[in-house]
């Protein structure tokens, strides 16, 4: 069967089967349930999908942007560069900054793929560089006055009617068209998918940047830009401007020409050459059982950082 399947790839030009979306609703699944974490996630997940189309041609269109990453505290432990994963840099209520100004802001907070990225390029999940470009070149209008963050919750109860209602608020008040929406790990997705809609049903326009293909998809969107790279790099491949502001620049046109709702475009853009790093990130099949117990381990202490976190506020 092996041979077959590489005779295939030899003779037609047939990608790798790997070469694929990676599951990341399977994997989640699985990856938790082998830690011993019981009954499995419920994604949210819907049939019907609000859609609103720009109301003025996109260059005159003032663009918010939304993202999950969090302000970099000193307090908070490592923070930078490849660090591990660290609750202590969570966030719980909307925040929002200035987009005249540069911002340190930081993903160590949320599982990324640490296996083949490391954060260190804010271009590749906050892309309010490449949107400045952007308004330079024209193609919008204006940026809004402040971007906003959003927390990464897994209850759908506290998303839907405290976290989103305060996203739809802000970028209300900024008088926003439209919002470019960038989420980085798993459940980033489903919260920045369910922004989106709400944002939507407001008659803000929506794209989000993502790169967890099924689960924007499972919970139903209306514009969805698929960068098919490691989670932490939504917004373009790292130190490499001109595969951000390509990136950004798709998004813009699936804003722009979306014909309906659940309308995905995927990135032709190729993290690599191979797709052996799609089979890493919360695969179980790949892990020993004492790295098993010691992931279980690792995540317990840090469940309870962020336990203490809410208690505290």
């Amino acid at each position: 069967m092996e041979a077959d399947r590489t005779d295939r790839v030899r003779d037609f030009g047939f990608a790798d089967a790997d070469d694929a979306p990676i599951p990341y609703l399977q994997r989640v699944r699985e990856y938790y349930s082998a830690l011993g974490y019981g009954a499995p996630y419920e994604w949210a997940h819907y049939a019907d999908v609000p859609f609103v189309r720009l109301a003025k041609p996109l260059a005159l269109c003032r663009i918010a942007l939304i993202t999950t990453a969090a302000p970099y505290r000193a307090d908070k432990g490592d923070q930078g560069s490849g660090a591990p994963y660290n609750a202590a840099a969570k966030f719980y209520e909307v925040y929002s900054g200035d987009t005249a100004f540069d911002h340190d802001l930081c993903i160590s907070h949320v599982a990324i793929d640490r296996a083949h990225t490391t954060g260190e390029d804010q271009g590749t999940y906050f892309p309010l560089s490449a949107l400045r470009r952007a308004r330079e070149e024209g193609l919008i209008g204006a940026l809004a006055p402040r971007f906003h963050g959003a927390p990464t919750n897994r209850s759908h109860r506290a998303t839907l009617e405290v976290d989103c209602p305060e996203l739809v608020r802000r970028c209300l008040d900024d008088h926003a068209d439209a919002a470019i929406l960038v989420p980085n790990c798993p459940v980033c997705h489903q919260t920045m998918s369910l922004a989106a809609r709400g944002l939507e049903a407001q008659a803000i326009a929506t794209v989000i940047m993502g790169s967890a293909k099924d689960i924007v998809e499972y919970i139903g969107v209306p514009r969805f830009l698929f960068c098919d790279f490691p989670l932490g790099n939504s917004a373009g491949r790292p130190n490499d401007q001109a595969s951000q502001d390509f990136t950004l620049k798709l998004a813009l046109a699936l804003l722009e020409t979306a014909p309906a709702a659940r309308t995905t475009v995927q990135s032709p853009l190729r993290w690599s050459a191979s797709p052996e790093w799609k089979l890493d990130y919360c695969n179980i099949a790949r892990l020993s059982p004492e790295e098993i117990s010691k992931r279980r381990a690792a995540f317990d202490a840090q469940k309870s950082i962020a336990r203490e976190l809410r208690q505290s506020r």
